[in-house]
């Protein structure tokens, strides 16, 4: 490889573009019956790997799945709807399972998790993994293979090079599309500027300089009165086997759901951004949400307040403007004076660090 190539290499990025799309009922339909081949796909190939290993000791590899895929054709016609390229990502994604699986247990983690099998309605999206290959961009419109041409809202241009395309269904059944690009890294004018950030719950964000502290939205709170409200009504209906009311009560509570997650995406992309056009390094304490709180309204608010996806966020809005994102390991850095290095015990009223 040539340098001059290698450069190119390192001057690009991916970057994800999400627009809705509207589909006719029809495609709806199809893309529905498609998702459903795709999880009788998924849990196959798991169950396959599964059996694999338990009855002969064999390993099962990521090509090795794939080439099941024909022959279940043969007896399955109905996969026949799926783009072909579709359903080997689908032994893709079984792979990638497997693969998170055996570093949790190499790490020796706590919680290791073996690949679960996917409920009915609880596969919700399908990838290509070659732009051009089964779908494309004509304008405002995309072109689906065994689907035609579906609308979408082009609120924003794509940029780059399309390399691989998602179609998701949301848990209030929205449909959305993503295109991975391949785009060229946009450096913005170098800063001297550096900050740490303390994140918090009372304070979602404490700067080391004289910016404005950020306060917790708290997204979940705001509308935990609401979700009790439809909870306990869906209940009800459930208790009383009103199976159209539960069903509504359900479709109610997702769009709660879906309406504090769009919130705290909004949030954190604003902020992130924020931070990324202000600072030139941007230092964190690399935090474990999952590790932290005892109770289970500590636990609550921990995930409702989302340090890892603003972080994640920053992290990315940085790469591409040529700034930099520092994770520190968190330990004693309450207790360690920013001046002599000297580690002094405090309790939770101490606010103030004096040397």
């Amino acid at each position: 490889m040539s340098k001059t190539h290698t450069r190119f290499m390192l001057c690009m990025m991916r970057k994800a573009f999400k627009y809705r799309v509207y589909l006719t009922n029809g495609q709806r339909r199809i893309l529905e019956r498609q998702l459903e081949e795709c999880r009788w796909a998924y849990n196959e190939l798991l169950s396959e790997r599964k059996r694999a290993y338990e009855e002969r000791g064999e390993s099962l590899r990521l090509y090795d799945t794939q080439a099941m895929l024909p022959i279940w054709k043969l007896t399955r016609p109905a996969l026949k709807l799926v783009h072909s390229q579709v359903l080997q990502n689908v032994s893709v994604r079984v792979d990638l399972a497997f693969q998170a699986f055996f570093r949790r247990l190499a790490v020796g983690a706590a919680e290791v998790g073996f690949p679960r099998f996917k409920g009915v309605g609880r596969y919700d999206s399908i990838t290509y993994p070659q732009y051009g290959n089964g779908v494309r961009l004509d304008g405002d419109r995309l072109i689906v293979s065994k689907l035609g041409t579906v609308r979408l809202v082009l609120h924003r241009p794509v940029e780059g090079t399309p390399k691989t395309v998602t179609l998701t269904r949301s848990r209030t059944k929205k449909w959305y599309v993503s295109f991975s690009c391949e785009v060229a890294f946009q450096p913005l004018p170098p800063t001297s500027a550096e900050v740490g950030i303390d994140m918090g719950l009372t304070t979602f964000a404490t700067f080391s300089d004289d910016h404005a502290d950020i306060a917790n939205p708290r997204f979940y709170r705001r509308d935990e009165a609401d979700l009790k409200r439809v909870q306990q009504a869906k209940q009800q209906a459930k208790d009383a086997q009103n199976w159209p009311e539960n069903r509504r009560r359900k479709k109610a509570l997702a769009k709660i759901h879906e309406r504090i997650a769009n919130r705290r995406s909004d949030f954190a992309h604003k902020r992130s951004r924020e931070l990324v056009n202000q600072y030139q390094v941007i230092v964190f304490e690399a935090l474990e949400p999952q590790q932290m709180g005892k109770s289970r309204g500590m636990r609550k608010s921990i995930m409702d307040v989302a340090w890892t996806q603003f972080i994640g966020m920053t992290a990315s809005k940085a790469e591409e403007a040529g700034r930099t994102v520092i994770l520190i390991d968190p330990r004693n850095t309450s207790k360690m004076c920013s001046g002599c290095g000297a580690l002094v015990p405090k309790t939770l009223g101490t606010r103030v660090h004096a040397c």
